[in-house]
C-alpha cells in the first residue's frame, strides 16, 4: 500500500539545503557584523596644517577700548591672537589698525574718529613713531581727547609698557589736542599720562 505522507528523498534534500544556506547566510552575515564593530576605522587625527596653526599662533599685543562705568570711563584690554613669526612692528601696525578699525562688539566703545587712518609707524629702540590723519584730531570735548589719547598710547606700548611714543597728524608732530588743548609732550609715555591726565 502506497504511503501518502511518504515524501521524496529529492524534497528532503531540496528543502534542507535551504535551511543550510539560511544558516550559512547568517553565519556570514553575524560574522560582517562583528568584524564592521572590532575593526572600525579609528576616530581622524586633526590635520597636521591645524596643529602647526595652533601652534603658531599667540597672544601678542593688545587694543585697548573704553567702558563706561559709575566710575567713568576705563581702559578695557582686548589682546591679539597672532602669528609668531610676526615682528614686533607688525604686531602693533595690527594693533593699531584694529583700534582705528573700531570694536567688533558693543561691550567696548572709542572716541577715535571713525575716519582716522595711520599713515605710518616705526619701531625703533628709542621707541613708536606714530603718524596718523588728520581725523584724529577731529570732534569731541577735553574727555573724547583723553580717551583717544589714552587708547592710542596704551596699545602702542602693548608689547612694552615702558616704551615712549612720538606723536605726529598728518606729518606734523602734535603738539596741541582738541579745542581745549591738551598739551602733548614728546614723547609721550603711559607715566606721562597717568600723572597729567585722568579719563
Amino acid at each position: 500500500m502506497h504511503d501518502r505522507n511518504h515524501q521524496p528523498r529529492s524534497s528532503i534534500g531540496f528543502i534542507a539545503g535551504i535551511i543550510a544556506a539560511m544558516v550559512t547566510a547568517g553565519t556570514v552575515t553575524t560574522w560582517w557584523a562583528l568584524n564592521s564593530l572590532t575593526n572600525s576605522p579609528d576616530p581622524i587625527p586633526p590635520k597636521p596644517t591645524d596643529i602647526q596653526q595652533s601652534t603658531n599662533i599667540e597672544q601678542r599685543g593688545q587694543i585697548y577700548w573704553l567702558n563706561s562705568s559709575s566710575n567713568g570711563l576705563t581702559l578695557e584690554e582686548s589682546p591679539l591672537n597672532l602669528e609668531k613669526s610676526l615682528e614686533d612692528q607688525e604686531v602693533l601696525k595690527t594693533a593699531i589698525n584694529g583700534l582705528l578699525s573700531g570694536p567688533e562688539t558693543a561691550d567696548y566703545s572709542t572716541t577715535i574718529p571713525s575716519e582716522t587712518k595711520l599713515l605710518s609707524l616705526k619701531l625703533e629702540d628709542k621707541g613708536v613713531h606714530l603718524n596718523l590723519s588728520s581725523e584724529f584730531t577731529t570732534g569731541g570735548g577735553s574727555a573724547s581727547m583723553r580717551g583717544r589719547l589714552a587708547q592710542l598710547l596704551y596699545t602702542a606700548t602693548s608689547l612694552d609698557p615702558k616704551a615712549s611714543v612720538w606723536l605726529s597728524v598728518a606729518g606734523e608732530p602734535l603738539q596741541v589736542l582738541g579745542g581745549e588743548g591738551l598739551l602733548i609732550e614728546q614723547p609721550m609715555t603711559r607715566e606721562w599720562f597717568e600723572a597729567n591726565f585722568e579719563l
